[in-house]
């Protein structure tokens, strides 16, 4: 028979099982997620249509409500930004950061890119 304590310690293996199954994920999703994220930067700061929709994609990241973006926009880009993108918003699900501090020199970039693409 299964006393209250062996339900409390089987429930809170389930919880740590879960806690180390979200640092997994966490740690897989910035492996791929940071490199995304700095090619979607470089990007941004360009002069092209893509360089449009990745900016308004990252500040909508950064604030979202103050600068939302049309998702269907998303379509205009190349399949390998496309990918960036789904890794960098993969990665911002649930943030340690704010997407801008994982960037160097990240709030001076994306200040330019409020003037350029806000």
């Amino acid at each position: 028979m299964q006393t209250d304590i062996d339900k409390d310690i089987a429930a809170l293996e389930q919880v740590w099982q879960q806690v180390n199954e979200c640092q997994r994920h966490r740690e897989a999703v910035s492996r791929s997620g940071l490199p995304a994220l700095a090619r979607l930067v470089v990007v941004a700061q360009g002069h092209s249509g893509q360089s449009a929709v990745v900016g308004r994609f990252l500040l909508g990241l950064y604030n979202g409500p103050e600068y939302p973006l049309d998702l269907t926009s998303l379509r205009a880009l190349d399949l390998e930004l496309h990918n960036d993108c789904l890794a960098v918003l993969a990665m911002d699900w649930s943030p340690e950061r704010e997407v801008h501090e994982l960037i160097e020199n990240g709030p001076a970039i994306w200040r330019a890119f409020v003037k350029r693409w806000g």
